[in-house]
């Protein structure tokens, strides 16, 4: 996919996207920024109405993995999105214990996954540092 359908695919889905009750679009928005805002960070979008809206983000000196991060949009309820951002479990800690472990959970490999939702005890500033250190991470894999 070229960057101008990109583009307008997932600037349509942000426009559409105007039911919020989990306000989980200013966070996709905030973390989206995180890895727009990061050197050496490329980004792309995967639609999937009715399953999920994926962000993905690979560190242009990873050698071994295609990204290092999967931000989802949950879209099985339009309705009542939600967001569940994935790592791979040997890139980044969770030290309170807060991420649900998911064998083989991304592309096969073993992952560590954070719901954003309204029942989650997990906010996104702590979402946004396990960001920040799979970045990292990313950088020398």
């Amino acid at each position: 996919m070229d960057q101008a359908s990109h583009d307008l695919t997932e600037t349509a889905f942000l426009t559409d996207w105007t039911t919020d009750p989990q306000q989980a679009k200013p966070k996709y928005i905030y973390l989206k920024s995180l890895l727009e805002n990061a050197e050496g960070v490329d980004i792309s979008f995967k639609g999937r109405p009715g399953v999920t809206y994926s962000l993905r983000g690979r560190h242009v000196d990873q050698s071994q993995r295609d990204l290092f991060v999967m931000i989802d949009v949950i879209d099985d309820d339009p309705q009542d999105r939600w967001l569940s951002v994935c790592f791979y479990a040997d890139m980044v800690q969770d030290p309170e214990e807060l991420g649900d472990m998911v064998p083989e959970g991304l592309l096969g490999e073993d992952a560590v996954c954070f719901d954003l939702d309204t029942e989650a005890d997990v906010d996104t500033q702590y979402v946004a540092d396990r960001i920040k250190e799979a970045i990292e991470q990313a950088r020398s894999a």
